[in-house]
């Protein structure tokens, strides 16, 4: 009975979306770019599943940029604000993922920018206290906090952030490569900059994401050489790829109360089991449904003999995991948001992370996989 509980590296796709795509791989073939009849019908998909997206996020489809995923679309939302709006001050968190983190030291190097970490708790939220201090300091600041870590699930108050932005006049980046799909976005009512989205974390393909750039500001290129995605986004688009995106937001928003307290359940139960079965388990970052996010849980474990190959014996019993974010775990380095939370890096960590698409069952498997490796709770 092998269980996959590393949905917050990636999903499975789902049958519907693969539907879609296969259709549009079939009979949609021409360049959207193209006038004649077998382009406009490329374009008329590529269109409309903009429009889908921005439905659901209640957003202009004018807003939605289609990227090759989370990763480009954050690096877009830096070089606008760097080369566009002439930002000469960013604002981050050292437990941000790389695709931020790197990006903003890159910056910070290459163009002289003023870098600067906002204070975080023990459990990874913000200080917004902090946050307020670092956006007197300067005007025309980049803020870019991510929605909920992907790691260890503490969730960000855009709203709150956002309103402290407006107060500074500084602008707000935020990943929600996590959190899209899984959480409503009222674009009308949160006063944001910039949003990320990677379909392959809601059961979409992988190689597509979208960068949603608020009307107001003009987005700066990333890749040059076409007229693509209104001038700001070139290379030819990918039509299928795009069709099985919207696809995923359509089914994702049409269930999303129902996911949610699935979802939700199965991690308050999984917290349940280990409390109950193993000795000195502990959880990283915020827990409480309202404070986390509700597909990632990450699990402290006692040191022991086995410590060292947990995520490589779990392989071998038939439970799929991760110990950080897969973009990191074959460098054989630390996780840095653990670092960044001044967590006990010397107990071994698991990331479980859950979709709507696990069971019960799969939860009370992989418990027991883990009492097998640790030390059972005795009466």
């Amino acid at each position: 009975m092998p269980v996959y509980f590393d949905n917050a590296a990636t999903t499975p796709i789902l049958p519907e979306v693969v539907d879609a795509m296969c259709q549009t791989l079939k009979n949609t073939f021409g360049n959207p770019s193209s006038s004649h009849a077998f382009g406009r019908e490329a374009k008329g998909k590529l269109e409309t599943s903009r429009r889908t997206v921005a439905k659901y996020l209640n957003c202009s489809p004018g807003e939605i940029i289609f990227t090759s995923g989370g990763t480009e679309a954050d690096n877009m939302a830096f070089v606008t604000a760097i080369e566009q709006l002439g930002v000469k001050h960013i604002i981050t968190s050292k437990i941000e993922h790389h695709a931020v983190g790197h990006t903003a030291e890159k910056y910070a190097h290459d163009k002289n920018i003023r870098l600067s970490y906002v204070n975080l708790d023990a459990k990874g939220s913000v200080n917004y206290a902090h946050l307020e201090e670092l956006l007197q300091q300067s005007s025309n600041a980049f803020v870019s906090l991510m929605h909920a870590n992907n790691e260890i699930g503490t969730l960000l108050d855009l709203k709150r952030v956002s309103a402290l932005c407006r107060k500074y006049n500084a602008y707000f980046h935020s990943d929600t490569v996590q959190t899209m799909g899984h959480y409503a976005f009222d674009l009308q009512d949160l006063d944001i900059d910039f949003l990320t989205c990677a379909a392959h974390k809601l059961h979409g393909p992988k190689g597509i994401g979208f960068l949603y750039i608020n009307k107001a500001i003009k987005p700066s290129n990333l890749i040059h050489g076409g007229a693509q995605e209104r001038g700001f986004r070139a290379g030819t688009e990918n039509i299928a790829g795009i069709v099985g995106l919207a696809k995923a937001i359509e089914i994702a928003y049409d269930n999303l109360e129902a996911h949610q307290q699935h979802v939700q359940g199965l991690k308050s139960y999984f917290m349940e089991m280990l409390q109950q079965k193993i000795e000195n388990v502990s959880f990283n970052g915020e827990t409480e449904p309202a404070k986390s996010l509700y597909t990632v849980l990450s699990c402290s474990f006692p040191k022991n003999e086995k410590s060292g190959i947990l995520l490589f014996t779990l392989d071998l019993k038939g439970v799929a995991c991760s110990g950080g974010s897969a973009c990191t775990s074959g460098a054989n380095k630390g996780s840095h948001v653990l670092e960044g939370i001044e967590a006990d890096v010397n107990r071994p960590t698991i990331r479980f992370s859950f979709s709507h698409l696990n069971k019960k069952e799969e939860v009370e498997f992989a418990v027991e996989r883990l009492r097998e490796i640790f030390t059972p709770i005795t009466a």
